[in-house]
């Protein structure tokens, strides 16, 4: 029960970090209350955003911004009781979207982004998972002119600045490419360079069992439990090690707020519900509905519907409004057959106030690291940020500078 290092928590992060540190001739530990991918890991979109180049912003619109307040709108939802203990991560949130500062995150952001489909093909090669990666792009559909144009510009931007490939589609090609898809759907911009993942729970399974070959351990723990020199309670028995890597998501703060560290950390509840497909009719890619705020992926379980953002407290129950509003909407797009799912499943997205996460050393604790706050990028970043872990860990070179994502740049720690 001693480990070079412990990894706590399970995801697609944390098992990356777990499987890069494991092929250095790390003796590693991985800790989890549920076996991997089975949290927030298990319920994304399955995308892998080579175009992530721009982390998603706090609108700074005021018509956005109101109709929003009026907490009616498909992509955005709130609970008013969690509005006074989110204020201050949302006001510097607000804050850091900027155009200027969310330009100057985006030059630190795109260094992780430029790598997140080539680290993945590597780990999935070497899992002997390739065929669960799909390099086949994804899609934002338009309804308006207006919307269309402005995406177009977006795009042209970004493939400006950081080289992201996409193309334009017409109504024709559209249907082409996706004949089921509503026809008075007026075009598309598919980003090609973007793989998606048919199954990403299968995807972070397969990690796992790639870290257990390599001779890693994982146990079922209880991540909170963890103390100095760095100690850990797990099923089978406490288990040491001579440090430790916090990559538990959306729970990460309970860990780190524990050990002294005021990190400007916020949560983005999600929603999703599979379907089947109607007689006849298949959908190719993942789509966009961008101007009703949800998205249809085909998925090995079938379509993939999920929801916008939800904001709310970390243990508030379930509140699907979300998905009821969208679902009708999403059968005008696309023939959906029934619900597959007994009920809506529900995950969190783990931010920072300036939308880059935390990868790096802990500043007032010997060999402890932290790997959280990826947003809605978790599932893109997993193996990049998995391998930066260990380079730095291991002392070498490192694929990309981390000095922007230290946890240092935020508030000193408490003391």
């Amino acid at each position: 029960m001693k480990f070079d290092t412990v990894v706590l928590g399970a995801g697609i992060v944390g098992v990356c970090v777990a499987v890069h540190l494991q092929k250095r001739g790390y003796r590693v530990a991985l800790v989890d209350r549920k076996p991997p991918g089975n949290e927030t890991s298990l319920g994304n979109a399955g995308l892998i955003q080579r175009e992530g180049v721009y982390p998603y912003a706090f609108p700074r619109e005021l018509g956005t911004l109101m109709r929003y307040a009026r907490n009616r709108s498909p992509d955005v939802r709130y609970h008013p009781n969690a509005m006074l203990k989110s204020a201050p991560f949302l006001w510097q949130y607000w804050r850091n979207s900027h155009p200027v500062k969310h330009a100057a995150i985006a030059r630190s952001y795109s260094t992780l982004i430029r790598h997140c489909v080539s680290e993945h093909r590597v780990l999935a090669a070497a899992a002997g998972a390739s065929e669960l990666l799909r390099p086949i792009g994804w899609m934002k559909v338009f309804r308006t002119v207006a919307v269309r144009d402005s995406e177009t510009q977006l795009a042209e931007q970004w493939h400006r600045e950081y080289g992201v490939e996409y193309e334009s589609l017409d109504a024709a090609r559209l249907q082409q490419m996706e004949p089921d898809l509503d026809r008075s759907l007026i075009g598309a911009l598919r980003y090609t360079a973007s793989d998606s993942v048919s199954d990403p729970n299968a995807l972070v399974t397969a990690y796992a069992k790639y870290f257990a070959q390599l001779g890693g351990l994982f146990f079922i723990g209880d991540a909170n439990s963890l103390r100095d020199h760095w100690q850990v309670d797990t099923a089978a028995g406490t288990l040491t090690a001579a440090s430790a890597v916090v990559a538990l998501g959306p729970w990460s703060d309970q860990v780190s707020s524990r050990l002294g560290y005021r990190l400007p950390l916020g949560a983005k509840r999600g929603y999703h519900m599979h379907y089947g497909a109607q007689p006849g009719t298949r959908l190719n890619h993942p789509v966009l509905d961008v101007e009703r705020g949800y998205m249809l992926v085909p998925m090995t379980k079938g379509i993939r519907l999920t929801t916008g953002a939800e904001i709310a407290r970390h243990d508030a129950p379930k509140t699907p409004i979300q998905l009821a509003a969208v679902e009708p909407v999403a059968r005008t797009l696309f023939p959906l057959a029934g619900r597959l799912d007994a009920e809506a499943w529900m995950g969190r997205r783990p931010c920072t106030a300036d939308m880059l996460p935390i990868i790096g050393p802990a500043p007032d604790h010997k060999d402890l690291w932290f790997a959280f706050g990826h947003a809605h990028h978790g599932l893109t970043l997993g193996p990049v940020t998995g391998r930066l872990i260990a380079e730095m860990m291991a002392g070498e070179d490192t694929l990309v500078d981390t000095r922007p994502f230290r946890v240092d740049r935020f508030l000193p720690p408490l003391r």
